[in-house]
């Protein structure tokens, strides 16, 4: 959950790799905290007969870093990646601070496929139950219970984003805020209007506008926290305005902020479903065709794909509500179900009938 920015200014190649790593979360560090002497710390720990990479964590502590990291830039000599916390440094402020010098990687938490890789399993439906209610926070899997599990999820959403939201925009209420964060959570996939929010907060005693909703929204987005995903008109073949959807970083947030009372593996894996797509590369939006509703149109270049997602499409009748919508698309691209089937990918009317824990291991699409 966050951005890792990185910056190339130099291509050698069969060269031995000289790794200068500054982590300024260390009060080690603190000697090197002004600009002047950054570059000078750098500049001398480098090695011309090398390859130079230069990794700093929490880059906003130093004073006047982007002028140190400008000049280095500068120099052609060093490969730069930086991180910085969401409270100073999101990626609009970096954009401005080194335009055109920077390219964003985003980073999301472990994948299904990287979380079973860190507890070398086997029975793939096993550990997706275990993943659907743990997540991709690495850090909470060193703890034995399910309860520290969440106090450490917990903590980490509140102290790295909500806080870093309060800091960065200086928001007075922050009441607002947090129940606007309950709410998205708790209707991950819903579509939702900024005005309709308004009213709903307003008639729970809360003081709200369009306006500040929007910014709200926009804040919580920019920090990581959720990701938006706006609508498009699958037979007009254009983007619409109104009515996004906003998806977890993790779903693991959701659990461990509001409960397990409500586990909805629907929505859940709908969440799942949209981050991992965003984790490949796609652009991904909510297709709507009449008054039908695809929930994910991925796209990628000239790759276009529909996407529904259910929890059990073992009835008739939801198995049939679900492939409706994909069903009345008329066009050529892939059309893909995924629900938990544990059952090997099929075919149904040239659908693509595929088992979740497949399609998040990369092994089904």
């Amino acid at each position: 959950m966050g951005v890792f920015i990185f910056t190339i200014s130099s291509s050698f190649y069969n060269l031995p790799s000289n790794i200068i790593h500054i982590n300024f979360n260390d009060i080690s560090w603190e000697n090197i905290c002004e600009y002047h002497d950054l570059n000078k710390y750098v500049l001398e720990h480098y090695e011309s007969e090398s390859e130079n990479y230069l990794f700093i964590d929490e880059v906003q502590i130093c004073e006047g870093f982007e002028k140190a990291i400008n000049s280095l830039h500068n120099s052609k000599k060093f490969h730069i990646y930086i991180t910085g916390s969401n409270a100073f440094l999101l990626s609009s402020d970096l954009a401005t601070l080194f335009t055109g010098r920077t390219f964003e990687i985003p980073v999301f938490p472990f994948s299904f496929a990287e979380y079973k890789t860190y507890f070398d399993g086997t029975d793939n439906e096993a550990l997706l139950s275990d993943y659907v209610k743990q997540g991709g926070m690495a850090g909470s899997f060193t703890y034995s219970t399910e309860q520290q599990k969440y106090g450490y999820i917990k903590e980490v959403f509140s102290a790295l984003i909500v806080r870093d939201i309060k800091q960065k925009y200086k928001i007075r209420n922050t009441d607002l805020l947090e129940k606007l964060n309950n709410f998205l959570m708790d209707n991950i996939s819903t579509e939702v209007s900024t005005q309709k929010l308004a009213k709903t907060l307003v008639s729970n005693q809360q003081k709200a506008n369009n306006k500040t909703i929007g910014s709200y929204l926009n804040y919580l987005c920019n920090a990581f926290a959720f990701y938006k995903v706006r609508r498009y008109d699958i037979r007009g073949k254009k983007y619409l305005a109104s009515q996004d959807k906003y998806y977890l970083a993790d779903h693991s947030f959701r659990y461990a902020i509001l409960g397990t009372k409500n586990m909805d593996h629907g929505r859940v894996y709908e969440n799942m479903v949209c981050i991992e797509l965003l984790r490949r590369g796609y652009e991904v939006y909510t297709g709507v065709l009449y008054k039908k509703e695809i929930d994910f149109v991925a796209i990628k270049q000239s790759e276009k794909i529909y996407i529904q997602v259910s929890d059990d499409i073992s009835s008739p009748e939801t198995f049939e509500r679900e492939v409706a919508p994909l069903l009345s698309i008329k066009d050529a691209y892939p059309k893909v179900l995924i629900a938990r089937t544990r059952h090997e990918k099929y075919l149904y009317e040239g659908i693509n009938i595929i088992n979740i824990a497949d399609f998040l291991l990369g092994n089904a699409l």
